[in-house]
């Protein structure tokens, strides 16, 4: 029933939507539901203690037997920096003022840590289906001790030297990232993001890159998304700000909010939040600091002091701080049960590649 199977069999999944891992918005809710109904659920560990990872993923064994992913991020621990830290909470600090914050208080600590031996243990442990990585990949013992649990390895790539580079060290397949994508971009061989391209012109030059499968993700959010992709020559596609919509998505109120306004021309690609480059809806924070900051220390140590603000102002109703991630394709949302929507993009797709003569009953 659709054109390329090759991801449905590698995962054992029955749909090619892979619901992409956000770190802060996705729990084991989703995750099931997705996972449920046909598609791949991805629970996001990097901002999980390995206590809460382990309460996660024990849900999640005990509701399903379908295949899951779990995603790491693979970034170098940045090196102290507290110079620049201080100048950076100095650059905020009349925010501070305003909300009646104390500058001189300390920064909480970022919550975003990098693959780890503890973190491989417990993939060693409960032996999910597939493992992601953004930003690359873990080192070679870490990434060995991955693939010995029979585990499909993935990462993200945003250049098709990036998704050679992948595919040389054993990936099973390649996530091609566009420019449309929210959240952070997966680039990790080139910090230039002025010259990032496109799903539309990234897919077919990673497909005509490497041998292995291809998942297209950015600006994904419907039937017509999906397949364009298929057309491109993806086996799938990876969607995340679709899934923001539904309820079982661990977002905000104003975050929620602010996606159902949100317009093509809404979001931008922006450093304040962690220190690197990420796509959100603009809100004050980002105009008027950003949208891309050289004074934000390396990621994630950016989040320090952005964190106070942030949490003062949700407190007030404000989403001012916040980071309302969200891609391109955010207006095409709707808010629909998590497995809901993945059967109606399933559905709605092969209806559609159908008519074109590309695929479908």
């Amino acid at each position: 029933m659709w054109m390329d199977r090759r991801i449905q069999d590698l995962f054992g999944i029955e749909l090619p939507i892979i619901q992409a891992p956000m770190a802060g918005s996705v729990g084991s809710e989703m995750v099931i539901a997705v996972s449920e109904a046909g598609g791949l659920g991805s629970l996001p560990c990097a901002m999980l203690s390995p206590e809460q990872m382990r309460t996660e993923l024990g849900i999640i064994r005990q509701r399903t037997l379908r295949p899951i992913n779990l995603n790491f991020f693979c970034h170098n621990p940045p090196q102290a920096d507290p110079a620049r830290e201080a100048a950076w909470k100095r650059h905020l600090e009349s925010y501070y003022t305003e909300l009646g914050l104390d500058p001189q208080a300390p920064a909480p600590a970022a919550a975003r840590a990098p693959f780890d031996s503890t973190m491989c243990a417990l993939v060693e442990e409960f032996a999910p289906e597939v493992v992601s990585f953004h930003f690359g990949l873990p080192e070679r013992i870490l990434l060995e001790q991955v693939r010995a649990t029979g585990a499909k390895i993935i990462s993200s790539a945003t250049t098709a030297d990036e998704a050679r580079w992948l595919e040389d060290r054993g990936c099973d397949a390649v996530i091609a990232q566009g420019y449309e994508a929210g959240g952070h971009r997966g680039l990790f061989l080139t910090e230039d993001i002025s010259t990032q391209a496109g799903t539309m012109a990234l897919v077919p030059q990673v497909v005509d890159a490497v041998k292995v499968p291809v998942i297209a993700a950015g600006g994904i959010a419907d039937a017509r998304g999906i397949a364009a992709a298929f057309a491109l020559g993806a086996s799938a596609v990876q969607i995340g700000t679709a899934y923001l919509f539904c309820p079982e998505a661990k977002v905000s109120p104003l975050h929620r909010e602010a996606l159902k306004h949100v317009k093509d021309d809404g979001t931008v690609l922006t450093n304040v939040f962690t220190g690197r480059p990420a796509r959100g809806i603009t809100n004050r924070i980002v105009r008027e600091v950003g949208p891309m900051s050289e004074h934000a220390p390396e990621f994630p140590l950016a989040a320090g002091a952005v964190t106070p603000l942030r949490a003062k102002a949700e407190q007030a109703g404000s989403g001012d701080f916040s980071p309302l991630w969200s891609g391109q394709a955010g207006a095409l949302g709707r808010e629909v049960p998590a497995g809901e929507l993945t059967r109606q993009l399933a559905a709605e797709t092969l209806s559609r590649l159908s008519r074109m003569g590309g695929g479908g009953a």
